[in-house]
């Protein structure tokens, strides 16, 4: 019996089309996800699946700029709250996409991660912003936070559950809509770094 995780999508036909996320993604069939905070040490997220990771952003999506957004109702650290929300959008994407549902977040995510991004370097007392390539680490990582700030925005306050939200926003990004939150979020970022080479 192939393993599957949650029982539920097999990863074996899964691909990762860009080269240079294909060794940062990690589509490791497990049946239960979850690596209990055991891989902290550098380089350690290649070793957590990406649906996983996905889990366990819906909790804590990270920074806006300078702002940390307040952790929202339908964002609980609980575990099983933000598995059954990743779930639920999955089964809709499949019920919408009619493929497996890790595949389209897999293109998702490569269509939505940035290649360049820019920081600011200090010269002669005047400071200047600096296009910079991103690594592949950190590529997934934006792109996984896009996603979940994307649904978060089309879900507070509206009418559309979080589940329905992330499901719209991840269908979007694989189909490189820019309707999609992710997609304008790489856009923005490649586009700044043009201006500034």
């Amino acid at each position: 019996m192939t393993e599957k995780i949650f029982d539920l999508y097999s990863l074996e036909e899964i691909k990762v089309e860009d080269p240079s996320l294909k060794r940062v993604i990690n589509i490791t069939p497990k049946l239960i996800l979850k690596s209990h905070g055991r891989n902290v040490k550098s380089f350690e997220k290649t070793r957590i699946n990406v649906v996983e990771r996905l889990i366990n952003l819906i909790g804590v999506p990270g920074h806006r700029g300078k702002k940390h957004k307040l952790i929202k109702s339908k964002s609980s650290g609980k575990y099983e709250k933000n598995a059954r929300i990743i779930l639920n959008a999955l089964k809709i994407v499949e019920a919408k996409k009619k493929e497996n549902p890790v595949q389209v977040l897999i293109r998702a995510v490569e269509n939505s991660s940035p290649r360049d991004e820019i920081t600011v370097i200090e010269y002669g007392g005047a400071r200047y912003p600096q296009a910079v390539d991103i690594s592949p680490i950190r590529r997934i990582a934006l792109a996984l936070r896009n996603l979940i700030h994307g649904a978060s925005d089309k879900a507070f306050n509206k009418k559309a559950t979080i589940a329905e939200a992330l499901a719209s926003e991840i269908i979007a990004a694989s189909e490189k809509n820019n309707e999609s939150f992710a997609i304008m979020k790489k856009n923005e970022a490649e586009k700044q770094a043009d201006s500034a080479r």
